[in-house]
């Protein structure tokens, strides 16, 4: 996999953006290897669009979400979370379900926005593409005199999420195991089991995640990781080495990024690797590799955000919950049935 990566970002990094003639809005007709102006360029996140799984769909049950719920912080004192629960119309206090986090939640449960996670987890647990899971969109952390993140502004200016969510220490990791598990454990029926636990987020919230799970393996084994921040904001580019210096962790994580994000040049400066997006997630999944993770990818050509993450995220989803419990006996009625509330299917 070495070689190929390197092959596509050698040719990210020394290519200027080559369009291929073709029909269609937004589009070049350029010959091919020409020269295109800037203003030709066509904006490449707007070829990013949510498929069915990302939108509500006829006779799928609805989840509802619970909140905004606030929550006290110790590891960073003087500030507290806002988060939002997701309780799926399949969820029977009987049985343990799963738990999924998602940091910067207001963007994750956005119904309106390019992510739209209800959309996907309702969907997909109807089909048992999922198991039944608990979500939490979780927002980082303010004083109680700041604003909450909005779809503008996520709160890189007005919260603490530059501190929690870049800095590699174990703070949020103790905000998420010390101080939110225990509130969820008590209000849900939710396994203990770390296997059953992932956390994911984007940009900053996406190396966020990856710290949580790397502080605490015993509590979450899955990471969902959407054009993260893994550059020298807080150090975060140290993270390839620290993966290659220390022993494997039983931690699955998909990666996500786009050749068009954040590639470490602002304009009339010197290029800088260690702010370039693309090439520091790309070192990210050379290293677990060479570790031996239990990793999946996918590079695409947008830019930094969220639009071909959004696309995917029924997919990510799926792989990484891809050893969820299920039956292949062939009459097991049950398990070849839609999941539907515990009413509906005892109405049936």
């Amino acid at each position: 996999m070495k070689s190929l990566l390197m092959i596509v970002l050698s040719a990210a990094l020394a290519a200027p953006l080559a369009i291929i003639a073709q029909s269609g809005p937004g589009t070049s007709n350029a010959p091919p290897g020409a020269q295109v102006a800037p203003s030709q360029i066509p904006d490449p996140d707007a070829f990013y669009m949510l498929g069915p799984d990302s939108l509500p769909q006829n006779g799928v049950p609805r989840g509802e979400i619970r909140g905004p719920f606030t929550l006290p912080s110790d590891a960073y004192p003087g500030t507290q979370h806002t988060y939002w629960v997701y309780v799926p119309a399949q969820y029977d206090p009987a049985f343990a379900a799963s738990l999924m986090i998602y940091n910067d939640g207001q963007a994750f449960m956005n119904a309106d926005g390019d992510v739209r996670a209800q959309n996907v987890m309702d969907n997909l647990i109807f089909r048992r593409e999922l198991p039944v899971m608990i979500g939490v969109f979780i927002n980082p952390g303010r004083r109680p005199d700041q604003p909450e993140p909005t779809a503008s502004e996520w709160g890189d200016h007005t919260t603490n999420r530059p501190t929690e969510y870049n800095s590699l220490d174990d703070k949020y990791a103790r905000v998420i195991g010390d101080e939110l598990l225990p509130v969820l454990y008590k209000e849900y029926n939710i396994s203990r089991d770390p296997e059953r636990h992932g956390i994911g987020g984007s940009s900053s919230g996406a190396i966020a995640a990856f710290t949580v799970a790397w502080q605490r393996p015993n509590e979450f084994r899955k990471v969902l990781s959407n054009v993260g921040s893994f550059v020298d904001l807080r150090g975060g580019n140290a993270y390839p080495d620290i993966i290659g210096k220390n022993d494997k962790k039983p931690i699955r994580i998909f990666l996500c990024d786009g050749r068009n994000d954040n590639r470490g040049q602002v304009p009339g400066g010197a290029y800088n690797e260690a702010r370039d997006w693309f090439y520091q997630n790309v070192r990210m999944a050379q290293a677990l590799t060479a570790k031996g993770y239990d990793l999946n990818y996918a590079w695409g050509m947008n830019k930094h955000g969220q639009k071909m993450g959004g696309v995917i995220l029924p997919e990510m989803m799926r792989w990484l919950w891809r050893d969820h419990e299920f039956s292949s006996d062939p009459k097991d009625a049950v398990e070849r049935s839609f999941n539907v509330p515990k009413k509906s299917a005892e109405k049936q």
